[in-house]
């Protein structure tokens, strides 16, 4: 997990400086990162652009509502709609959502009226634009809620010894499926 942290913040930092920032040897930082890549937890490296200086300022998304029997039908032309930047599959009043870029907000209505509604899959709309993307992560962590529990959470009394069974306050005590058969045994 510290490794993808890293690689969160910087995706080009060499393996020395990832080893170093980890607290492992380089050999070591060179095994995992490649064990990382080799089982699909990293998928591929790419660049973060700034859109509103790449000339695609404005951020939409748009709602769909899919006549069910036409999914492949809707897929295969949302493929080949270069704006599109996301789409999700998602639950509640509709069964999409799509994330568009581009440069106007003529473009998003040009998307939705001419290119969208003629789309026979499609059965509805609903447009909602972006004003300001407060947070986007490249991606999220199980670590990131460890360390935001941990940060909420008060500091932890000592254990204390003499509770049930010898197991300290706050701690589980795992029994064996056999152990906890044998001890139902005893107290029939």
């Amino acid at each position: 997990m510290k490794i993808l942290e890293v690689l969160r913040e910087n995706g080009r930092i060499s393996v020395a400086a990832l080893a170093d920032r980890v607290g492992i040897s380089r050999a070591n930082a060179y095994t995992r990162f490649e064990a990382l890549r080799a089982d699909g937890a990293i998928k591929r490296f790419t660049a973060e652009i700034d859109h509103v200086r790449a000339g695609l300022g404005i951020t939409a998304l748009i709602f769909v509502t899919v006549r069910q029997q036409m999914w492949k039908q809707f897929r295969a032309e949302l493929a080949r709609m270069p704006e599109v930047e996301y789409c999700a599959i998602t639950t509640g009043q509709h069964d999409a959502m799509i994330q568009v870029r581009v440069s106007d907000v003529a473009a998003v209505h040009t998307m939705v009226t001419d290119r969208l509604a003629n789309i026979p899959a499609v059965k509805a709309t609903e447009t909602v634009f972006i004003l300001d993307e407060v947070l986007r992560r490249p991606y999220v962590l199980p670590s990131d809620r460890d360390r935001d529990r941990d940060r909420a959470r008060p500091a932890r009394r000592p254990a204390q010894e003499g509770a049930q069974g010898g197991v300290p306050l706050g701690k589980m005590r795992f029994v064996g499926a056999a152990e906890g058969r044998a001890a139902l045994r005893k107290d029939d």
